[in-house]
């Protein structure tokens, strides 16, 4: 069964507020990185919180999805875009939803263990693709139909998808680098 619908009320909590306050600071810390990397609003030609996406709705399920959401709604209606509280819940729901559908694809599909057992460099770099599709067509359709200026084109979706990879891919390589500092310092420790 997968962990998503079998954790503590208090574990399910946890997992939500660590993927919002996560995703929130990784967002800014982007945004700071990248200011001039940003394609247009909303497209970033590398995009960190891609990867952390992914990361939280892979290791959480949904508890990181709503995580997401939720801060993603936030930063966009107290932030940068320049709409309404409908156009900024749409943003919200697919920034968190978009790789949690991804995932549910990906363990269906390419029978990835819900607990993440089985994943391996290959399986990681489909759902990275796959969830990058998502997140980039749900948004570029999310945009156009709220009529954000210059959403909706195919140069656009590219670019969000470009970014969303990138971003994702390097995200990973500097978590594995963390890990392996760390593993290297705790055996010149010990």
């Amino acid at each position: 069964m997968d962990k998503t619908f079998s954790t503590t009320p208090m574990a399910w909590f946890s997992e939500l507020l660590i993927s919002s306050l996560s995703y929130t600071i990784l967002y800014y810390l982007n945004q700071w990185l990248t200011i001039d990397l940003t394609y247009d609003l909303g497209v970033n030609w590398i995009y960190l919180p891609a990867g952390l996406r992914l990361f939280l709705t892979l290791i959480f399920g949904l508890p990181g999805a709503m995580g997401i959401a939720l801060s993603s709604f936030l930063i966009s209606y107290y932030g940068a875009f320049p709409l309404g509280i409908t156009a900024c819940i749409g943003i919200g729901v697919i920034s968190g939803f978009a790789p949690y559908l991804a995932r549910i694809f990906v363990v269906k599909n390419i029978h990835l263990a819900p607990d993440l057992r089985n994943l391996s460099v290959q399986k990681l770099g489909l759902c990275i693709l796959i969830y990058a599709l998502w997140s980039a067509g749900l948004h570029q359709w999310w945009f156009m139909t709220v009529g954000l200026e210059n959403a909706g084109t195919i140069k656009h979706f590219l670019v969000m998808v470009l970014g969303d990879i990138l971003g994702s891919v390097l995200l990973i390589a500097i978590i594995k680098y963390g890990i392996d500092l760390f593993k290297g310092s705790r055996k010149t420790v010990h």
